[in-house]
């Protein structure tokens, strides 16, 4: 558990062993989410990248892409039909 002053401008800064877990670095932002009670802080870049991740979810399959080549492959369908 990290401790964190708030100053008088509702700033805090986040404690260096939590930004290294959450891979937040200088300049990048970070969202705060709400659930009941409780408030989590997580990396915002991270979390478009899940959100990403789970909107494709499935895709490879329902698209026959089994690996590496069969991507390869489409890629190179789709450009040819350009």
């Amino acid at each position: 558990m990290e401790l964190a002053k708030v100053t008088s401008k509702g700033q805090i800064t986040i404690p260096i062993d939590i930004r290294k877990k959450l891979g937040i670095k200088e300049g990048d932002k970070v969202l705060f989410i709400e659930e009941g009670d409780k408030v989590m802080l997580v990396n915002s870049t991270l979390m478009a990248l899940q959100e990403a991740q789970n909107a494709f979810s499935g895709e490879a399959e329902r698209l026959g892409l089994k690996d590496e080549q069969d991507v390869v492959d489409m890629i190179r369908k789709l450009r040819e039909e350009q």
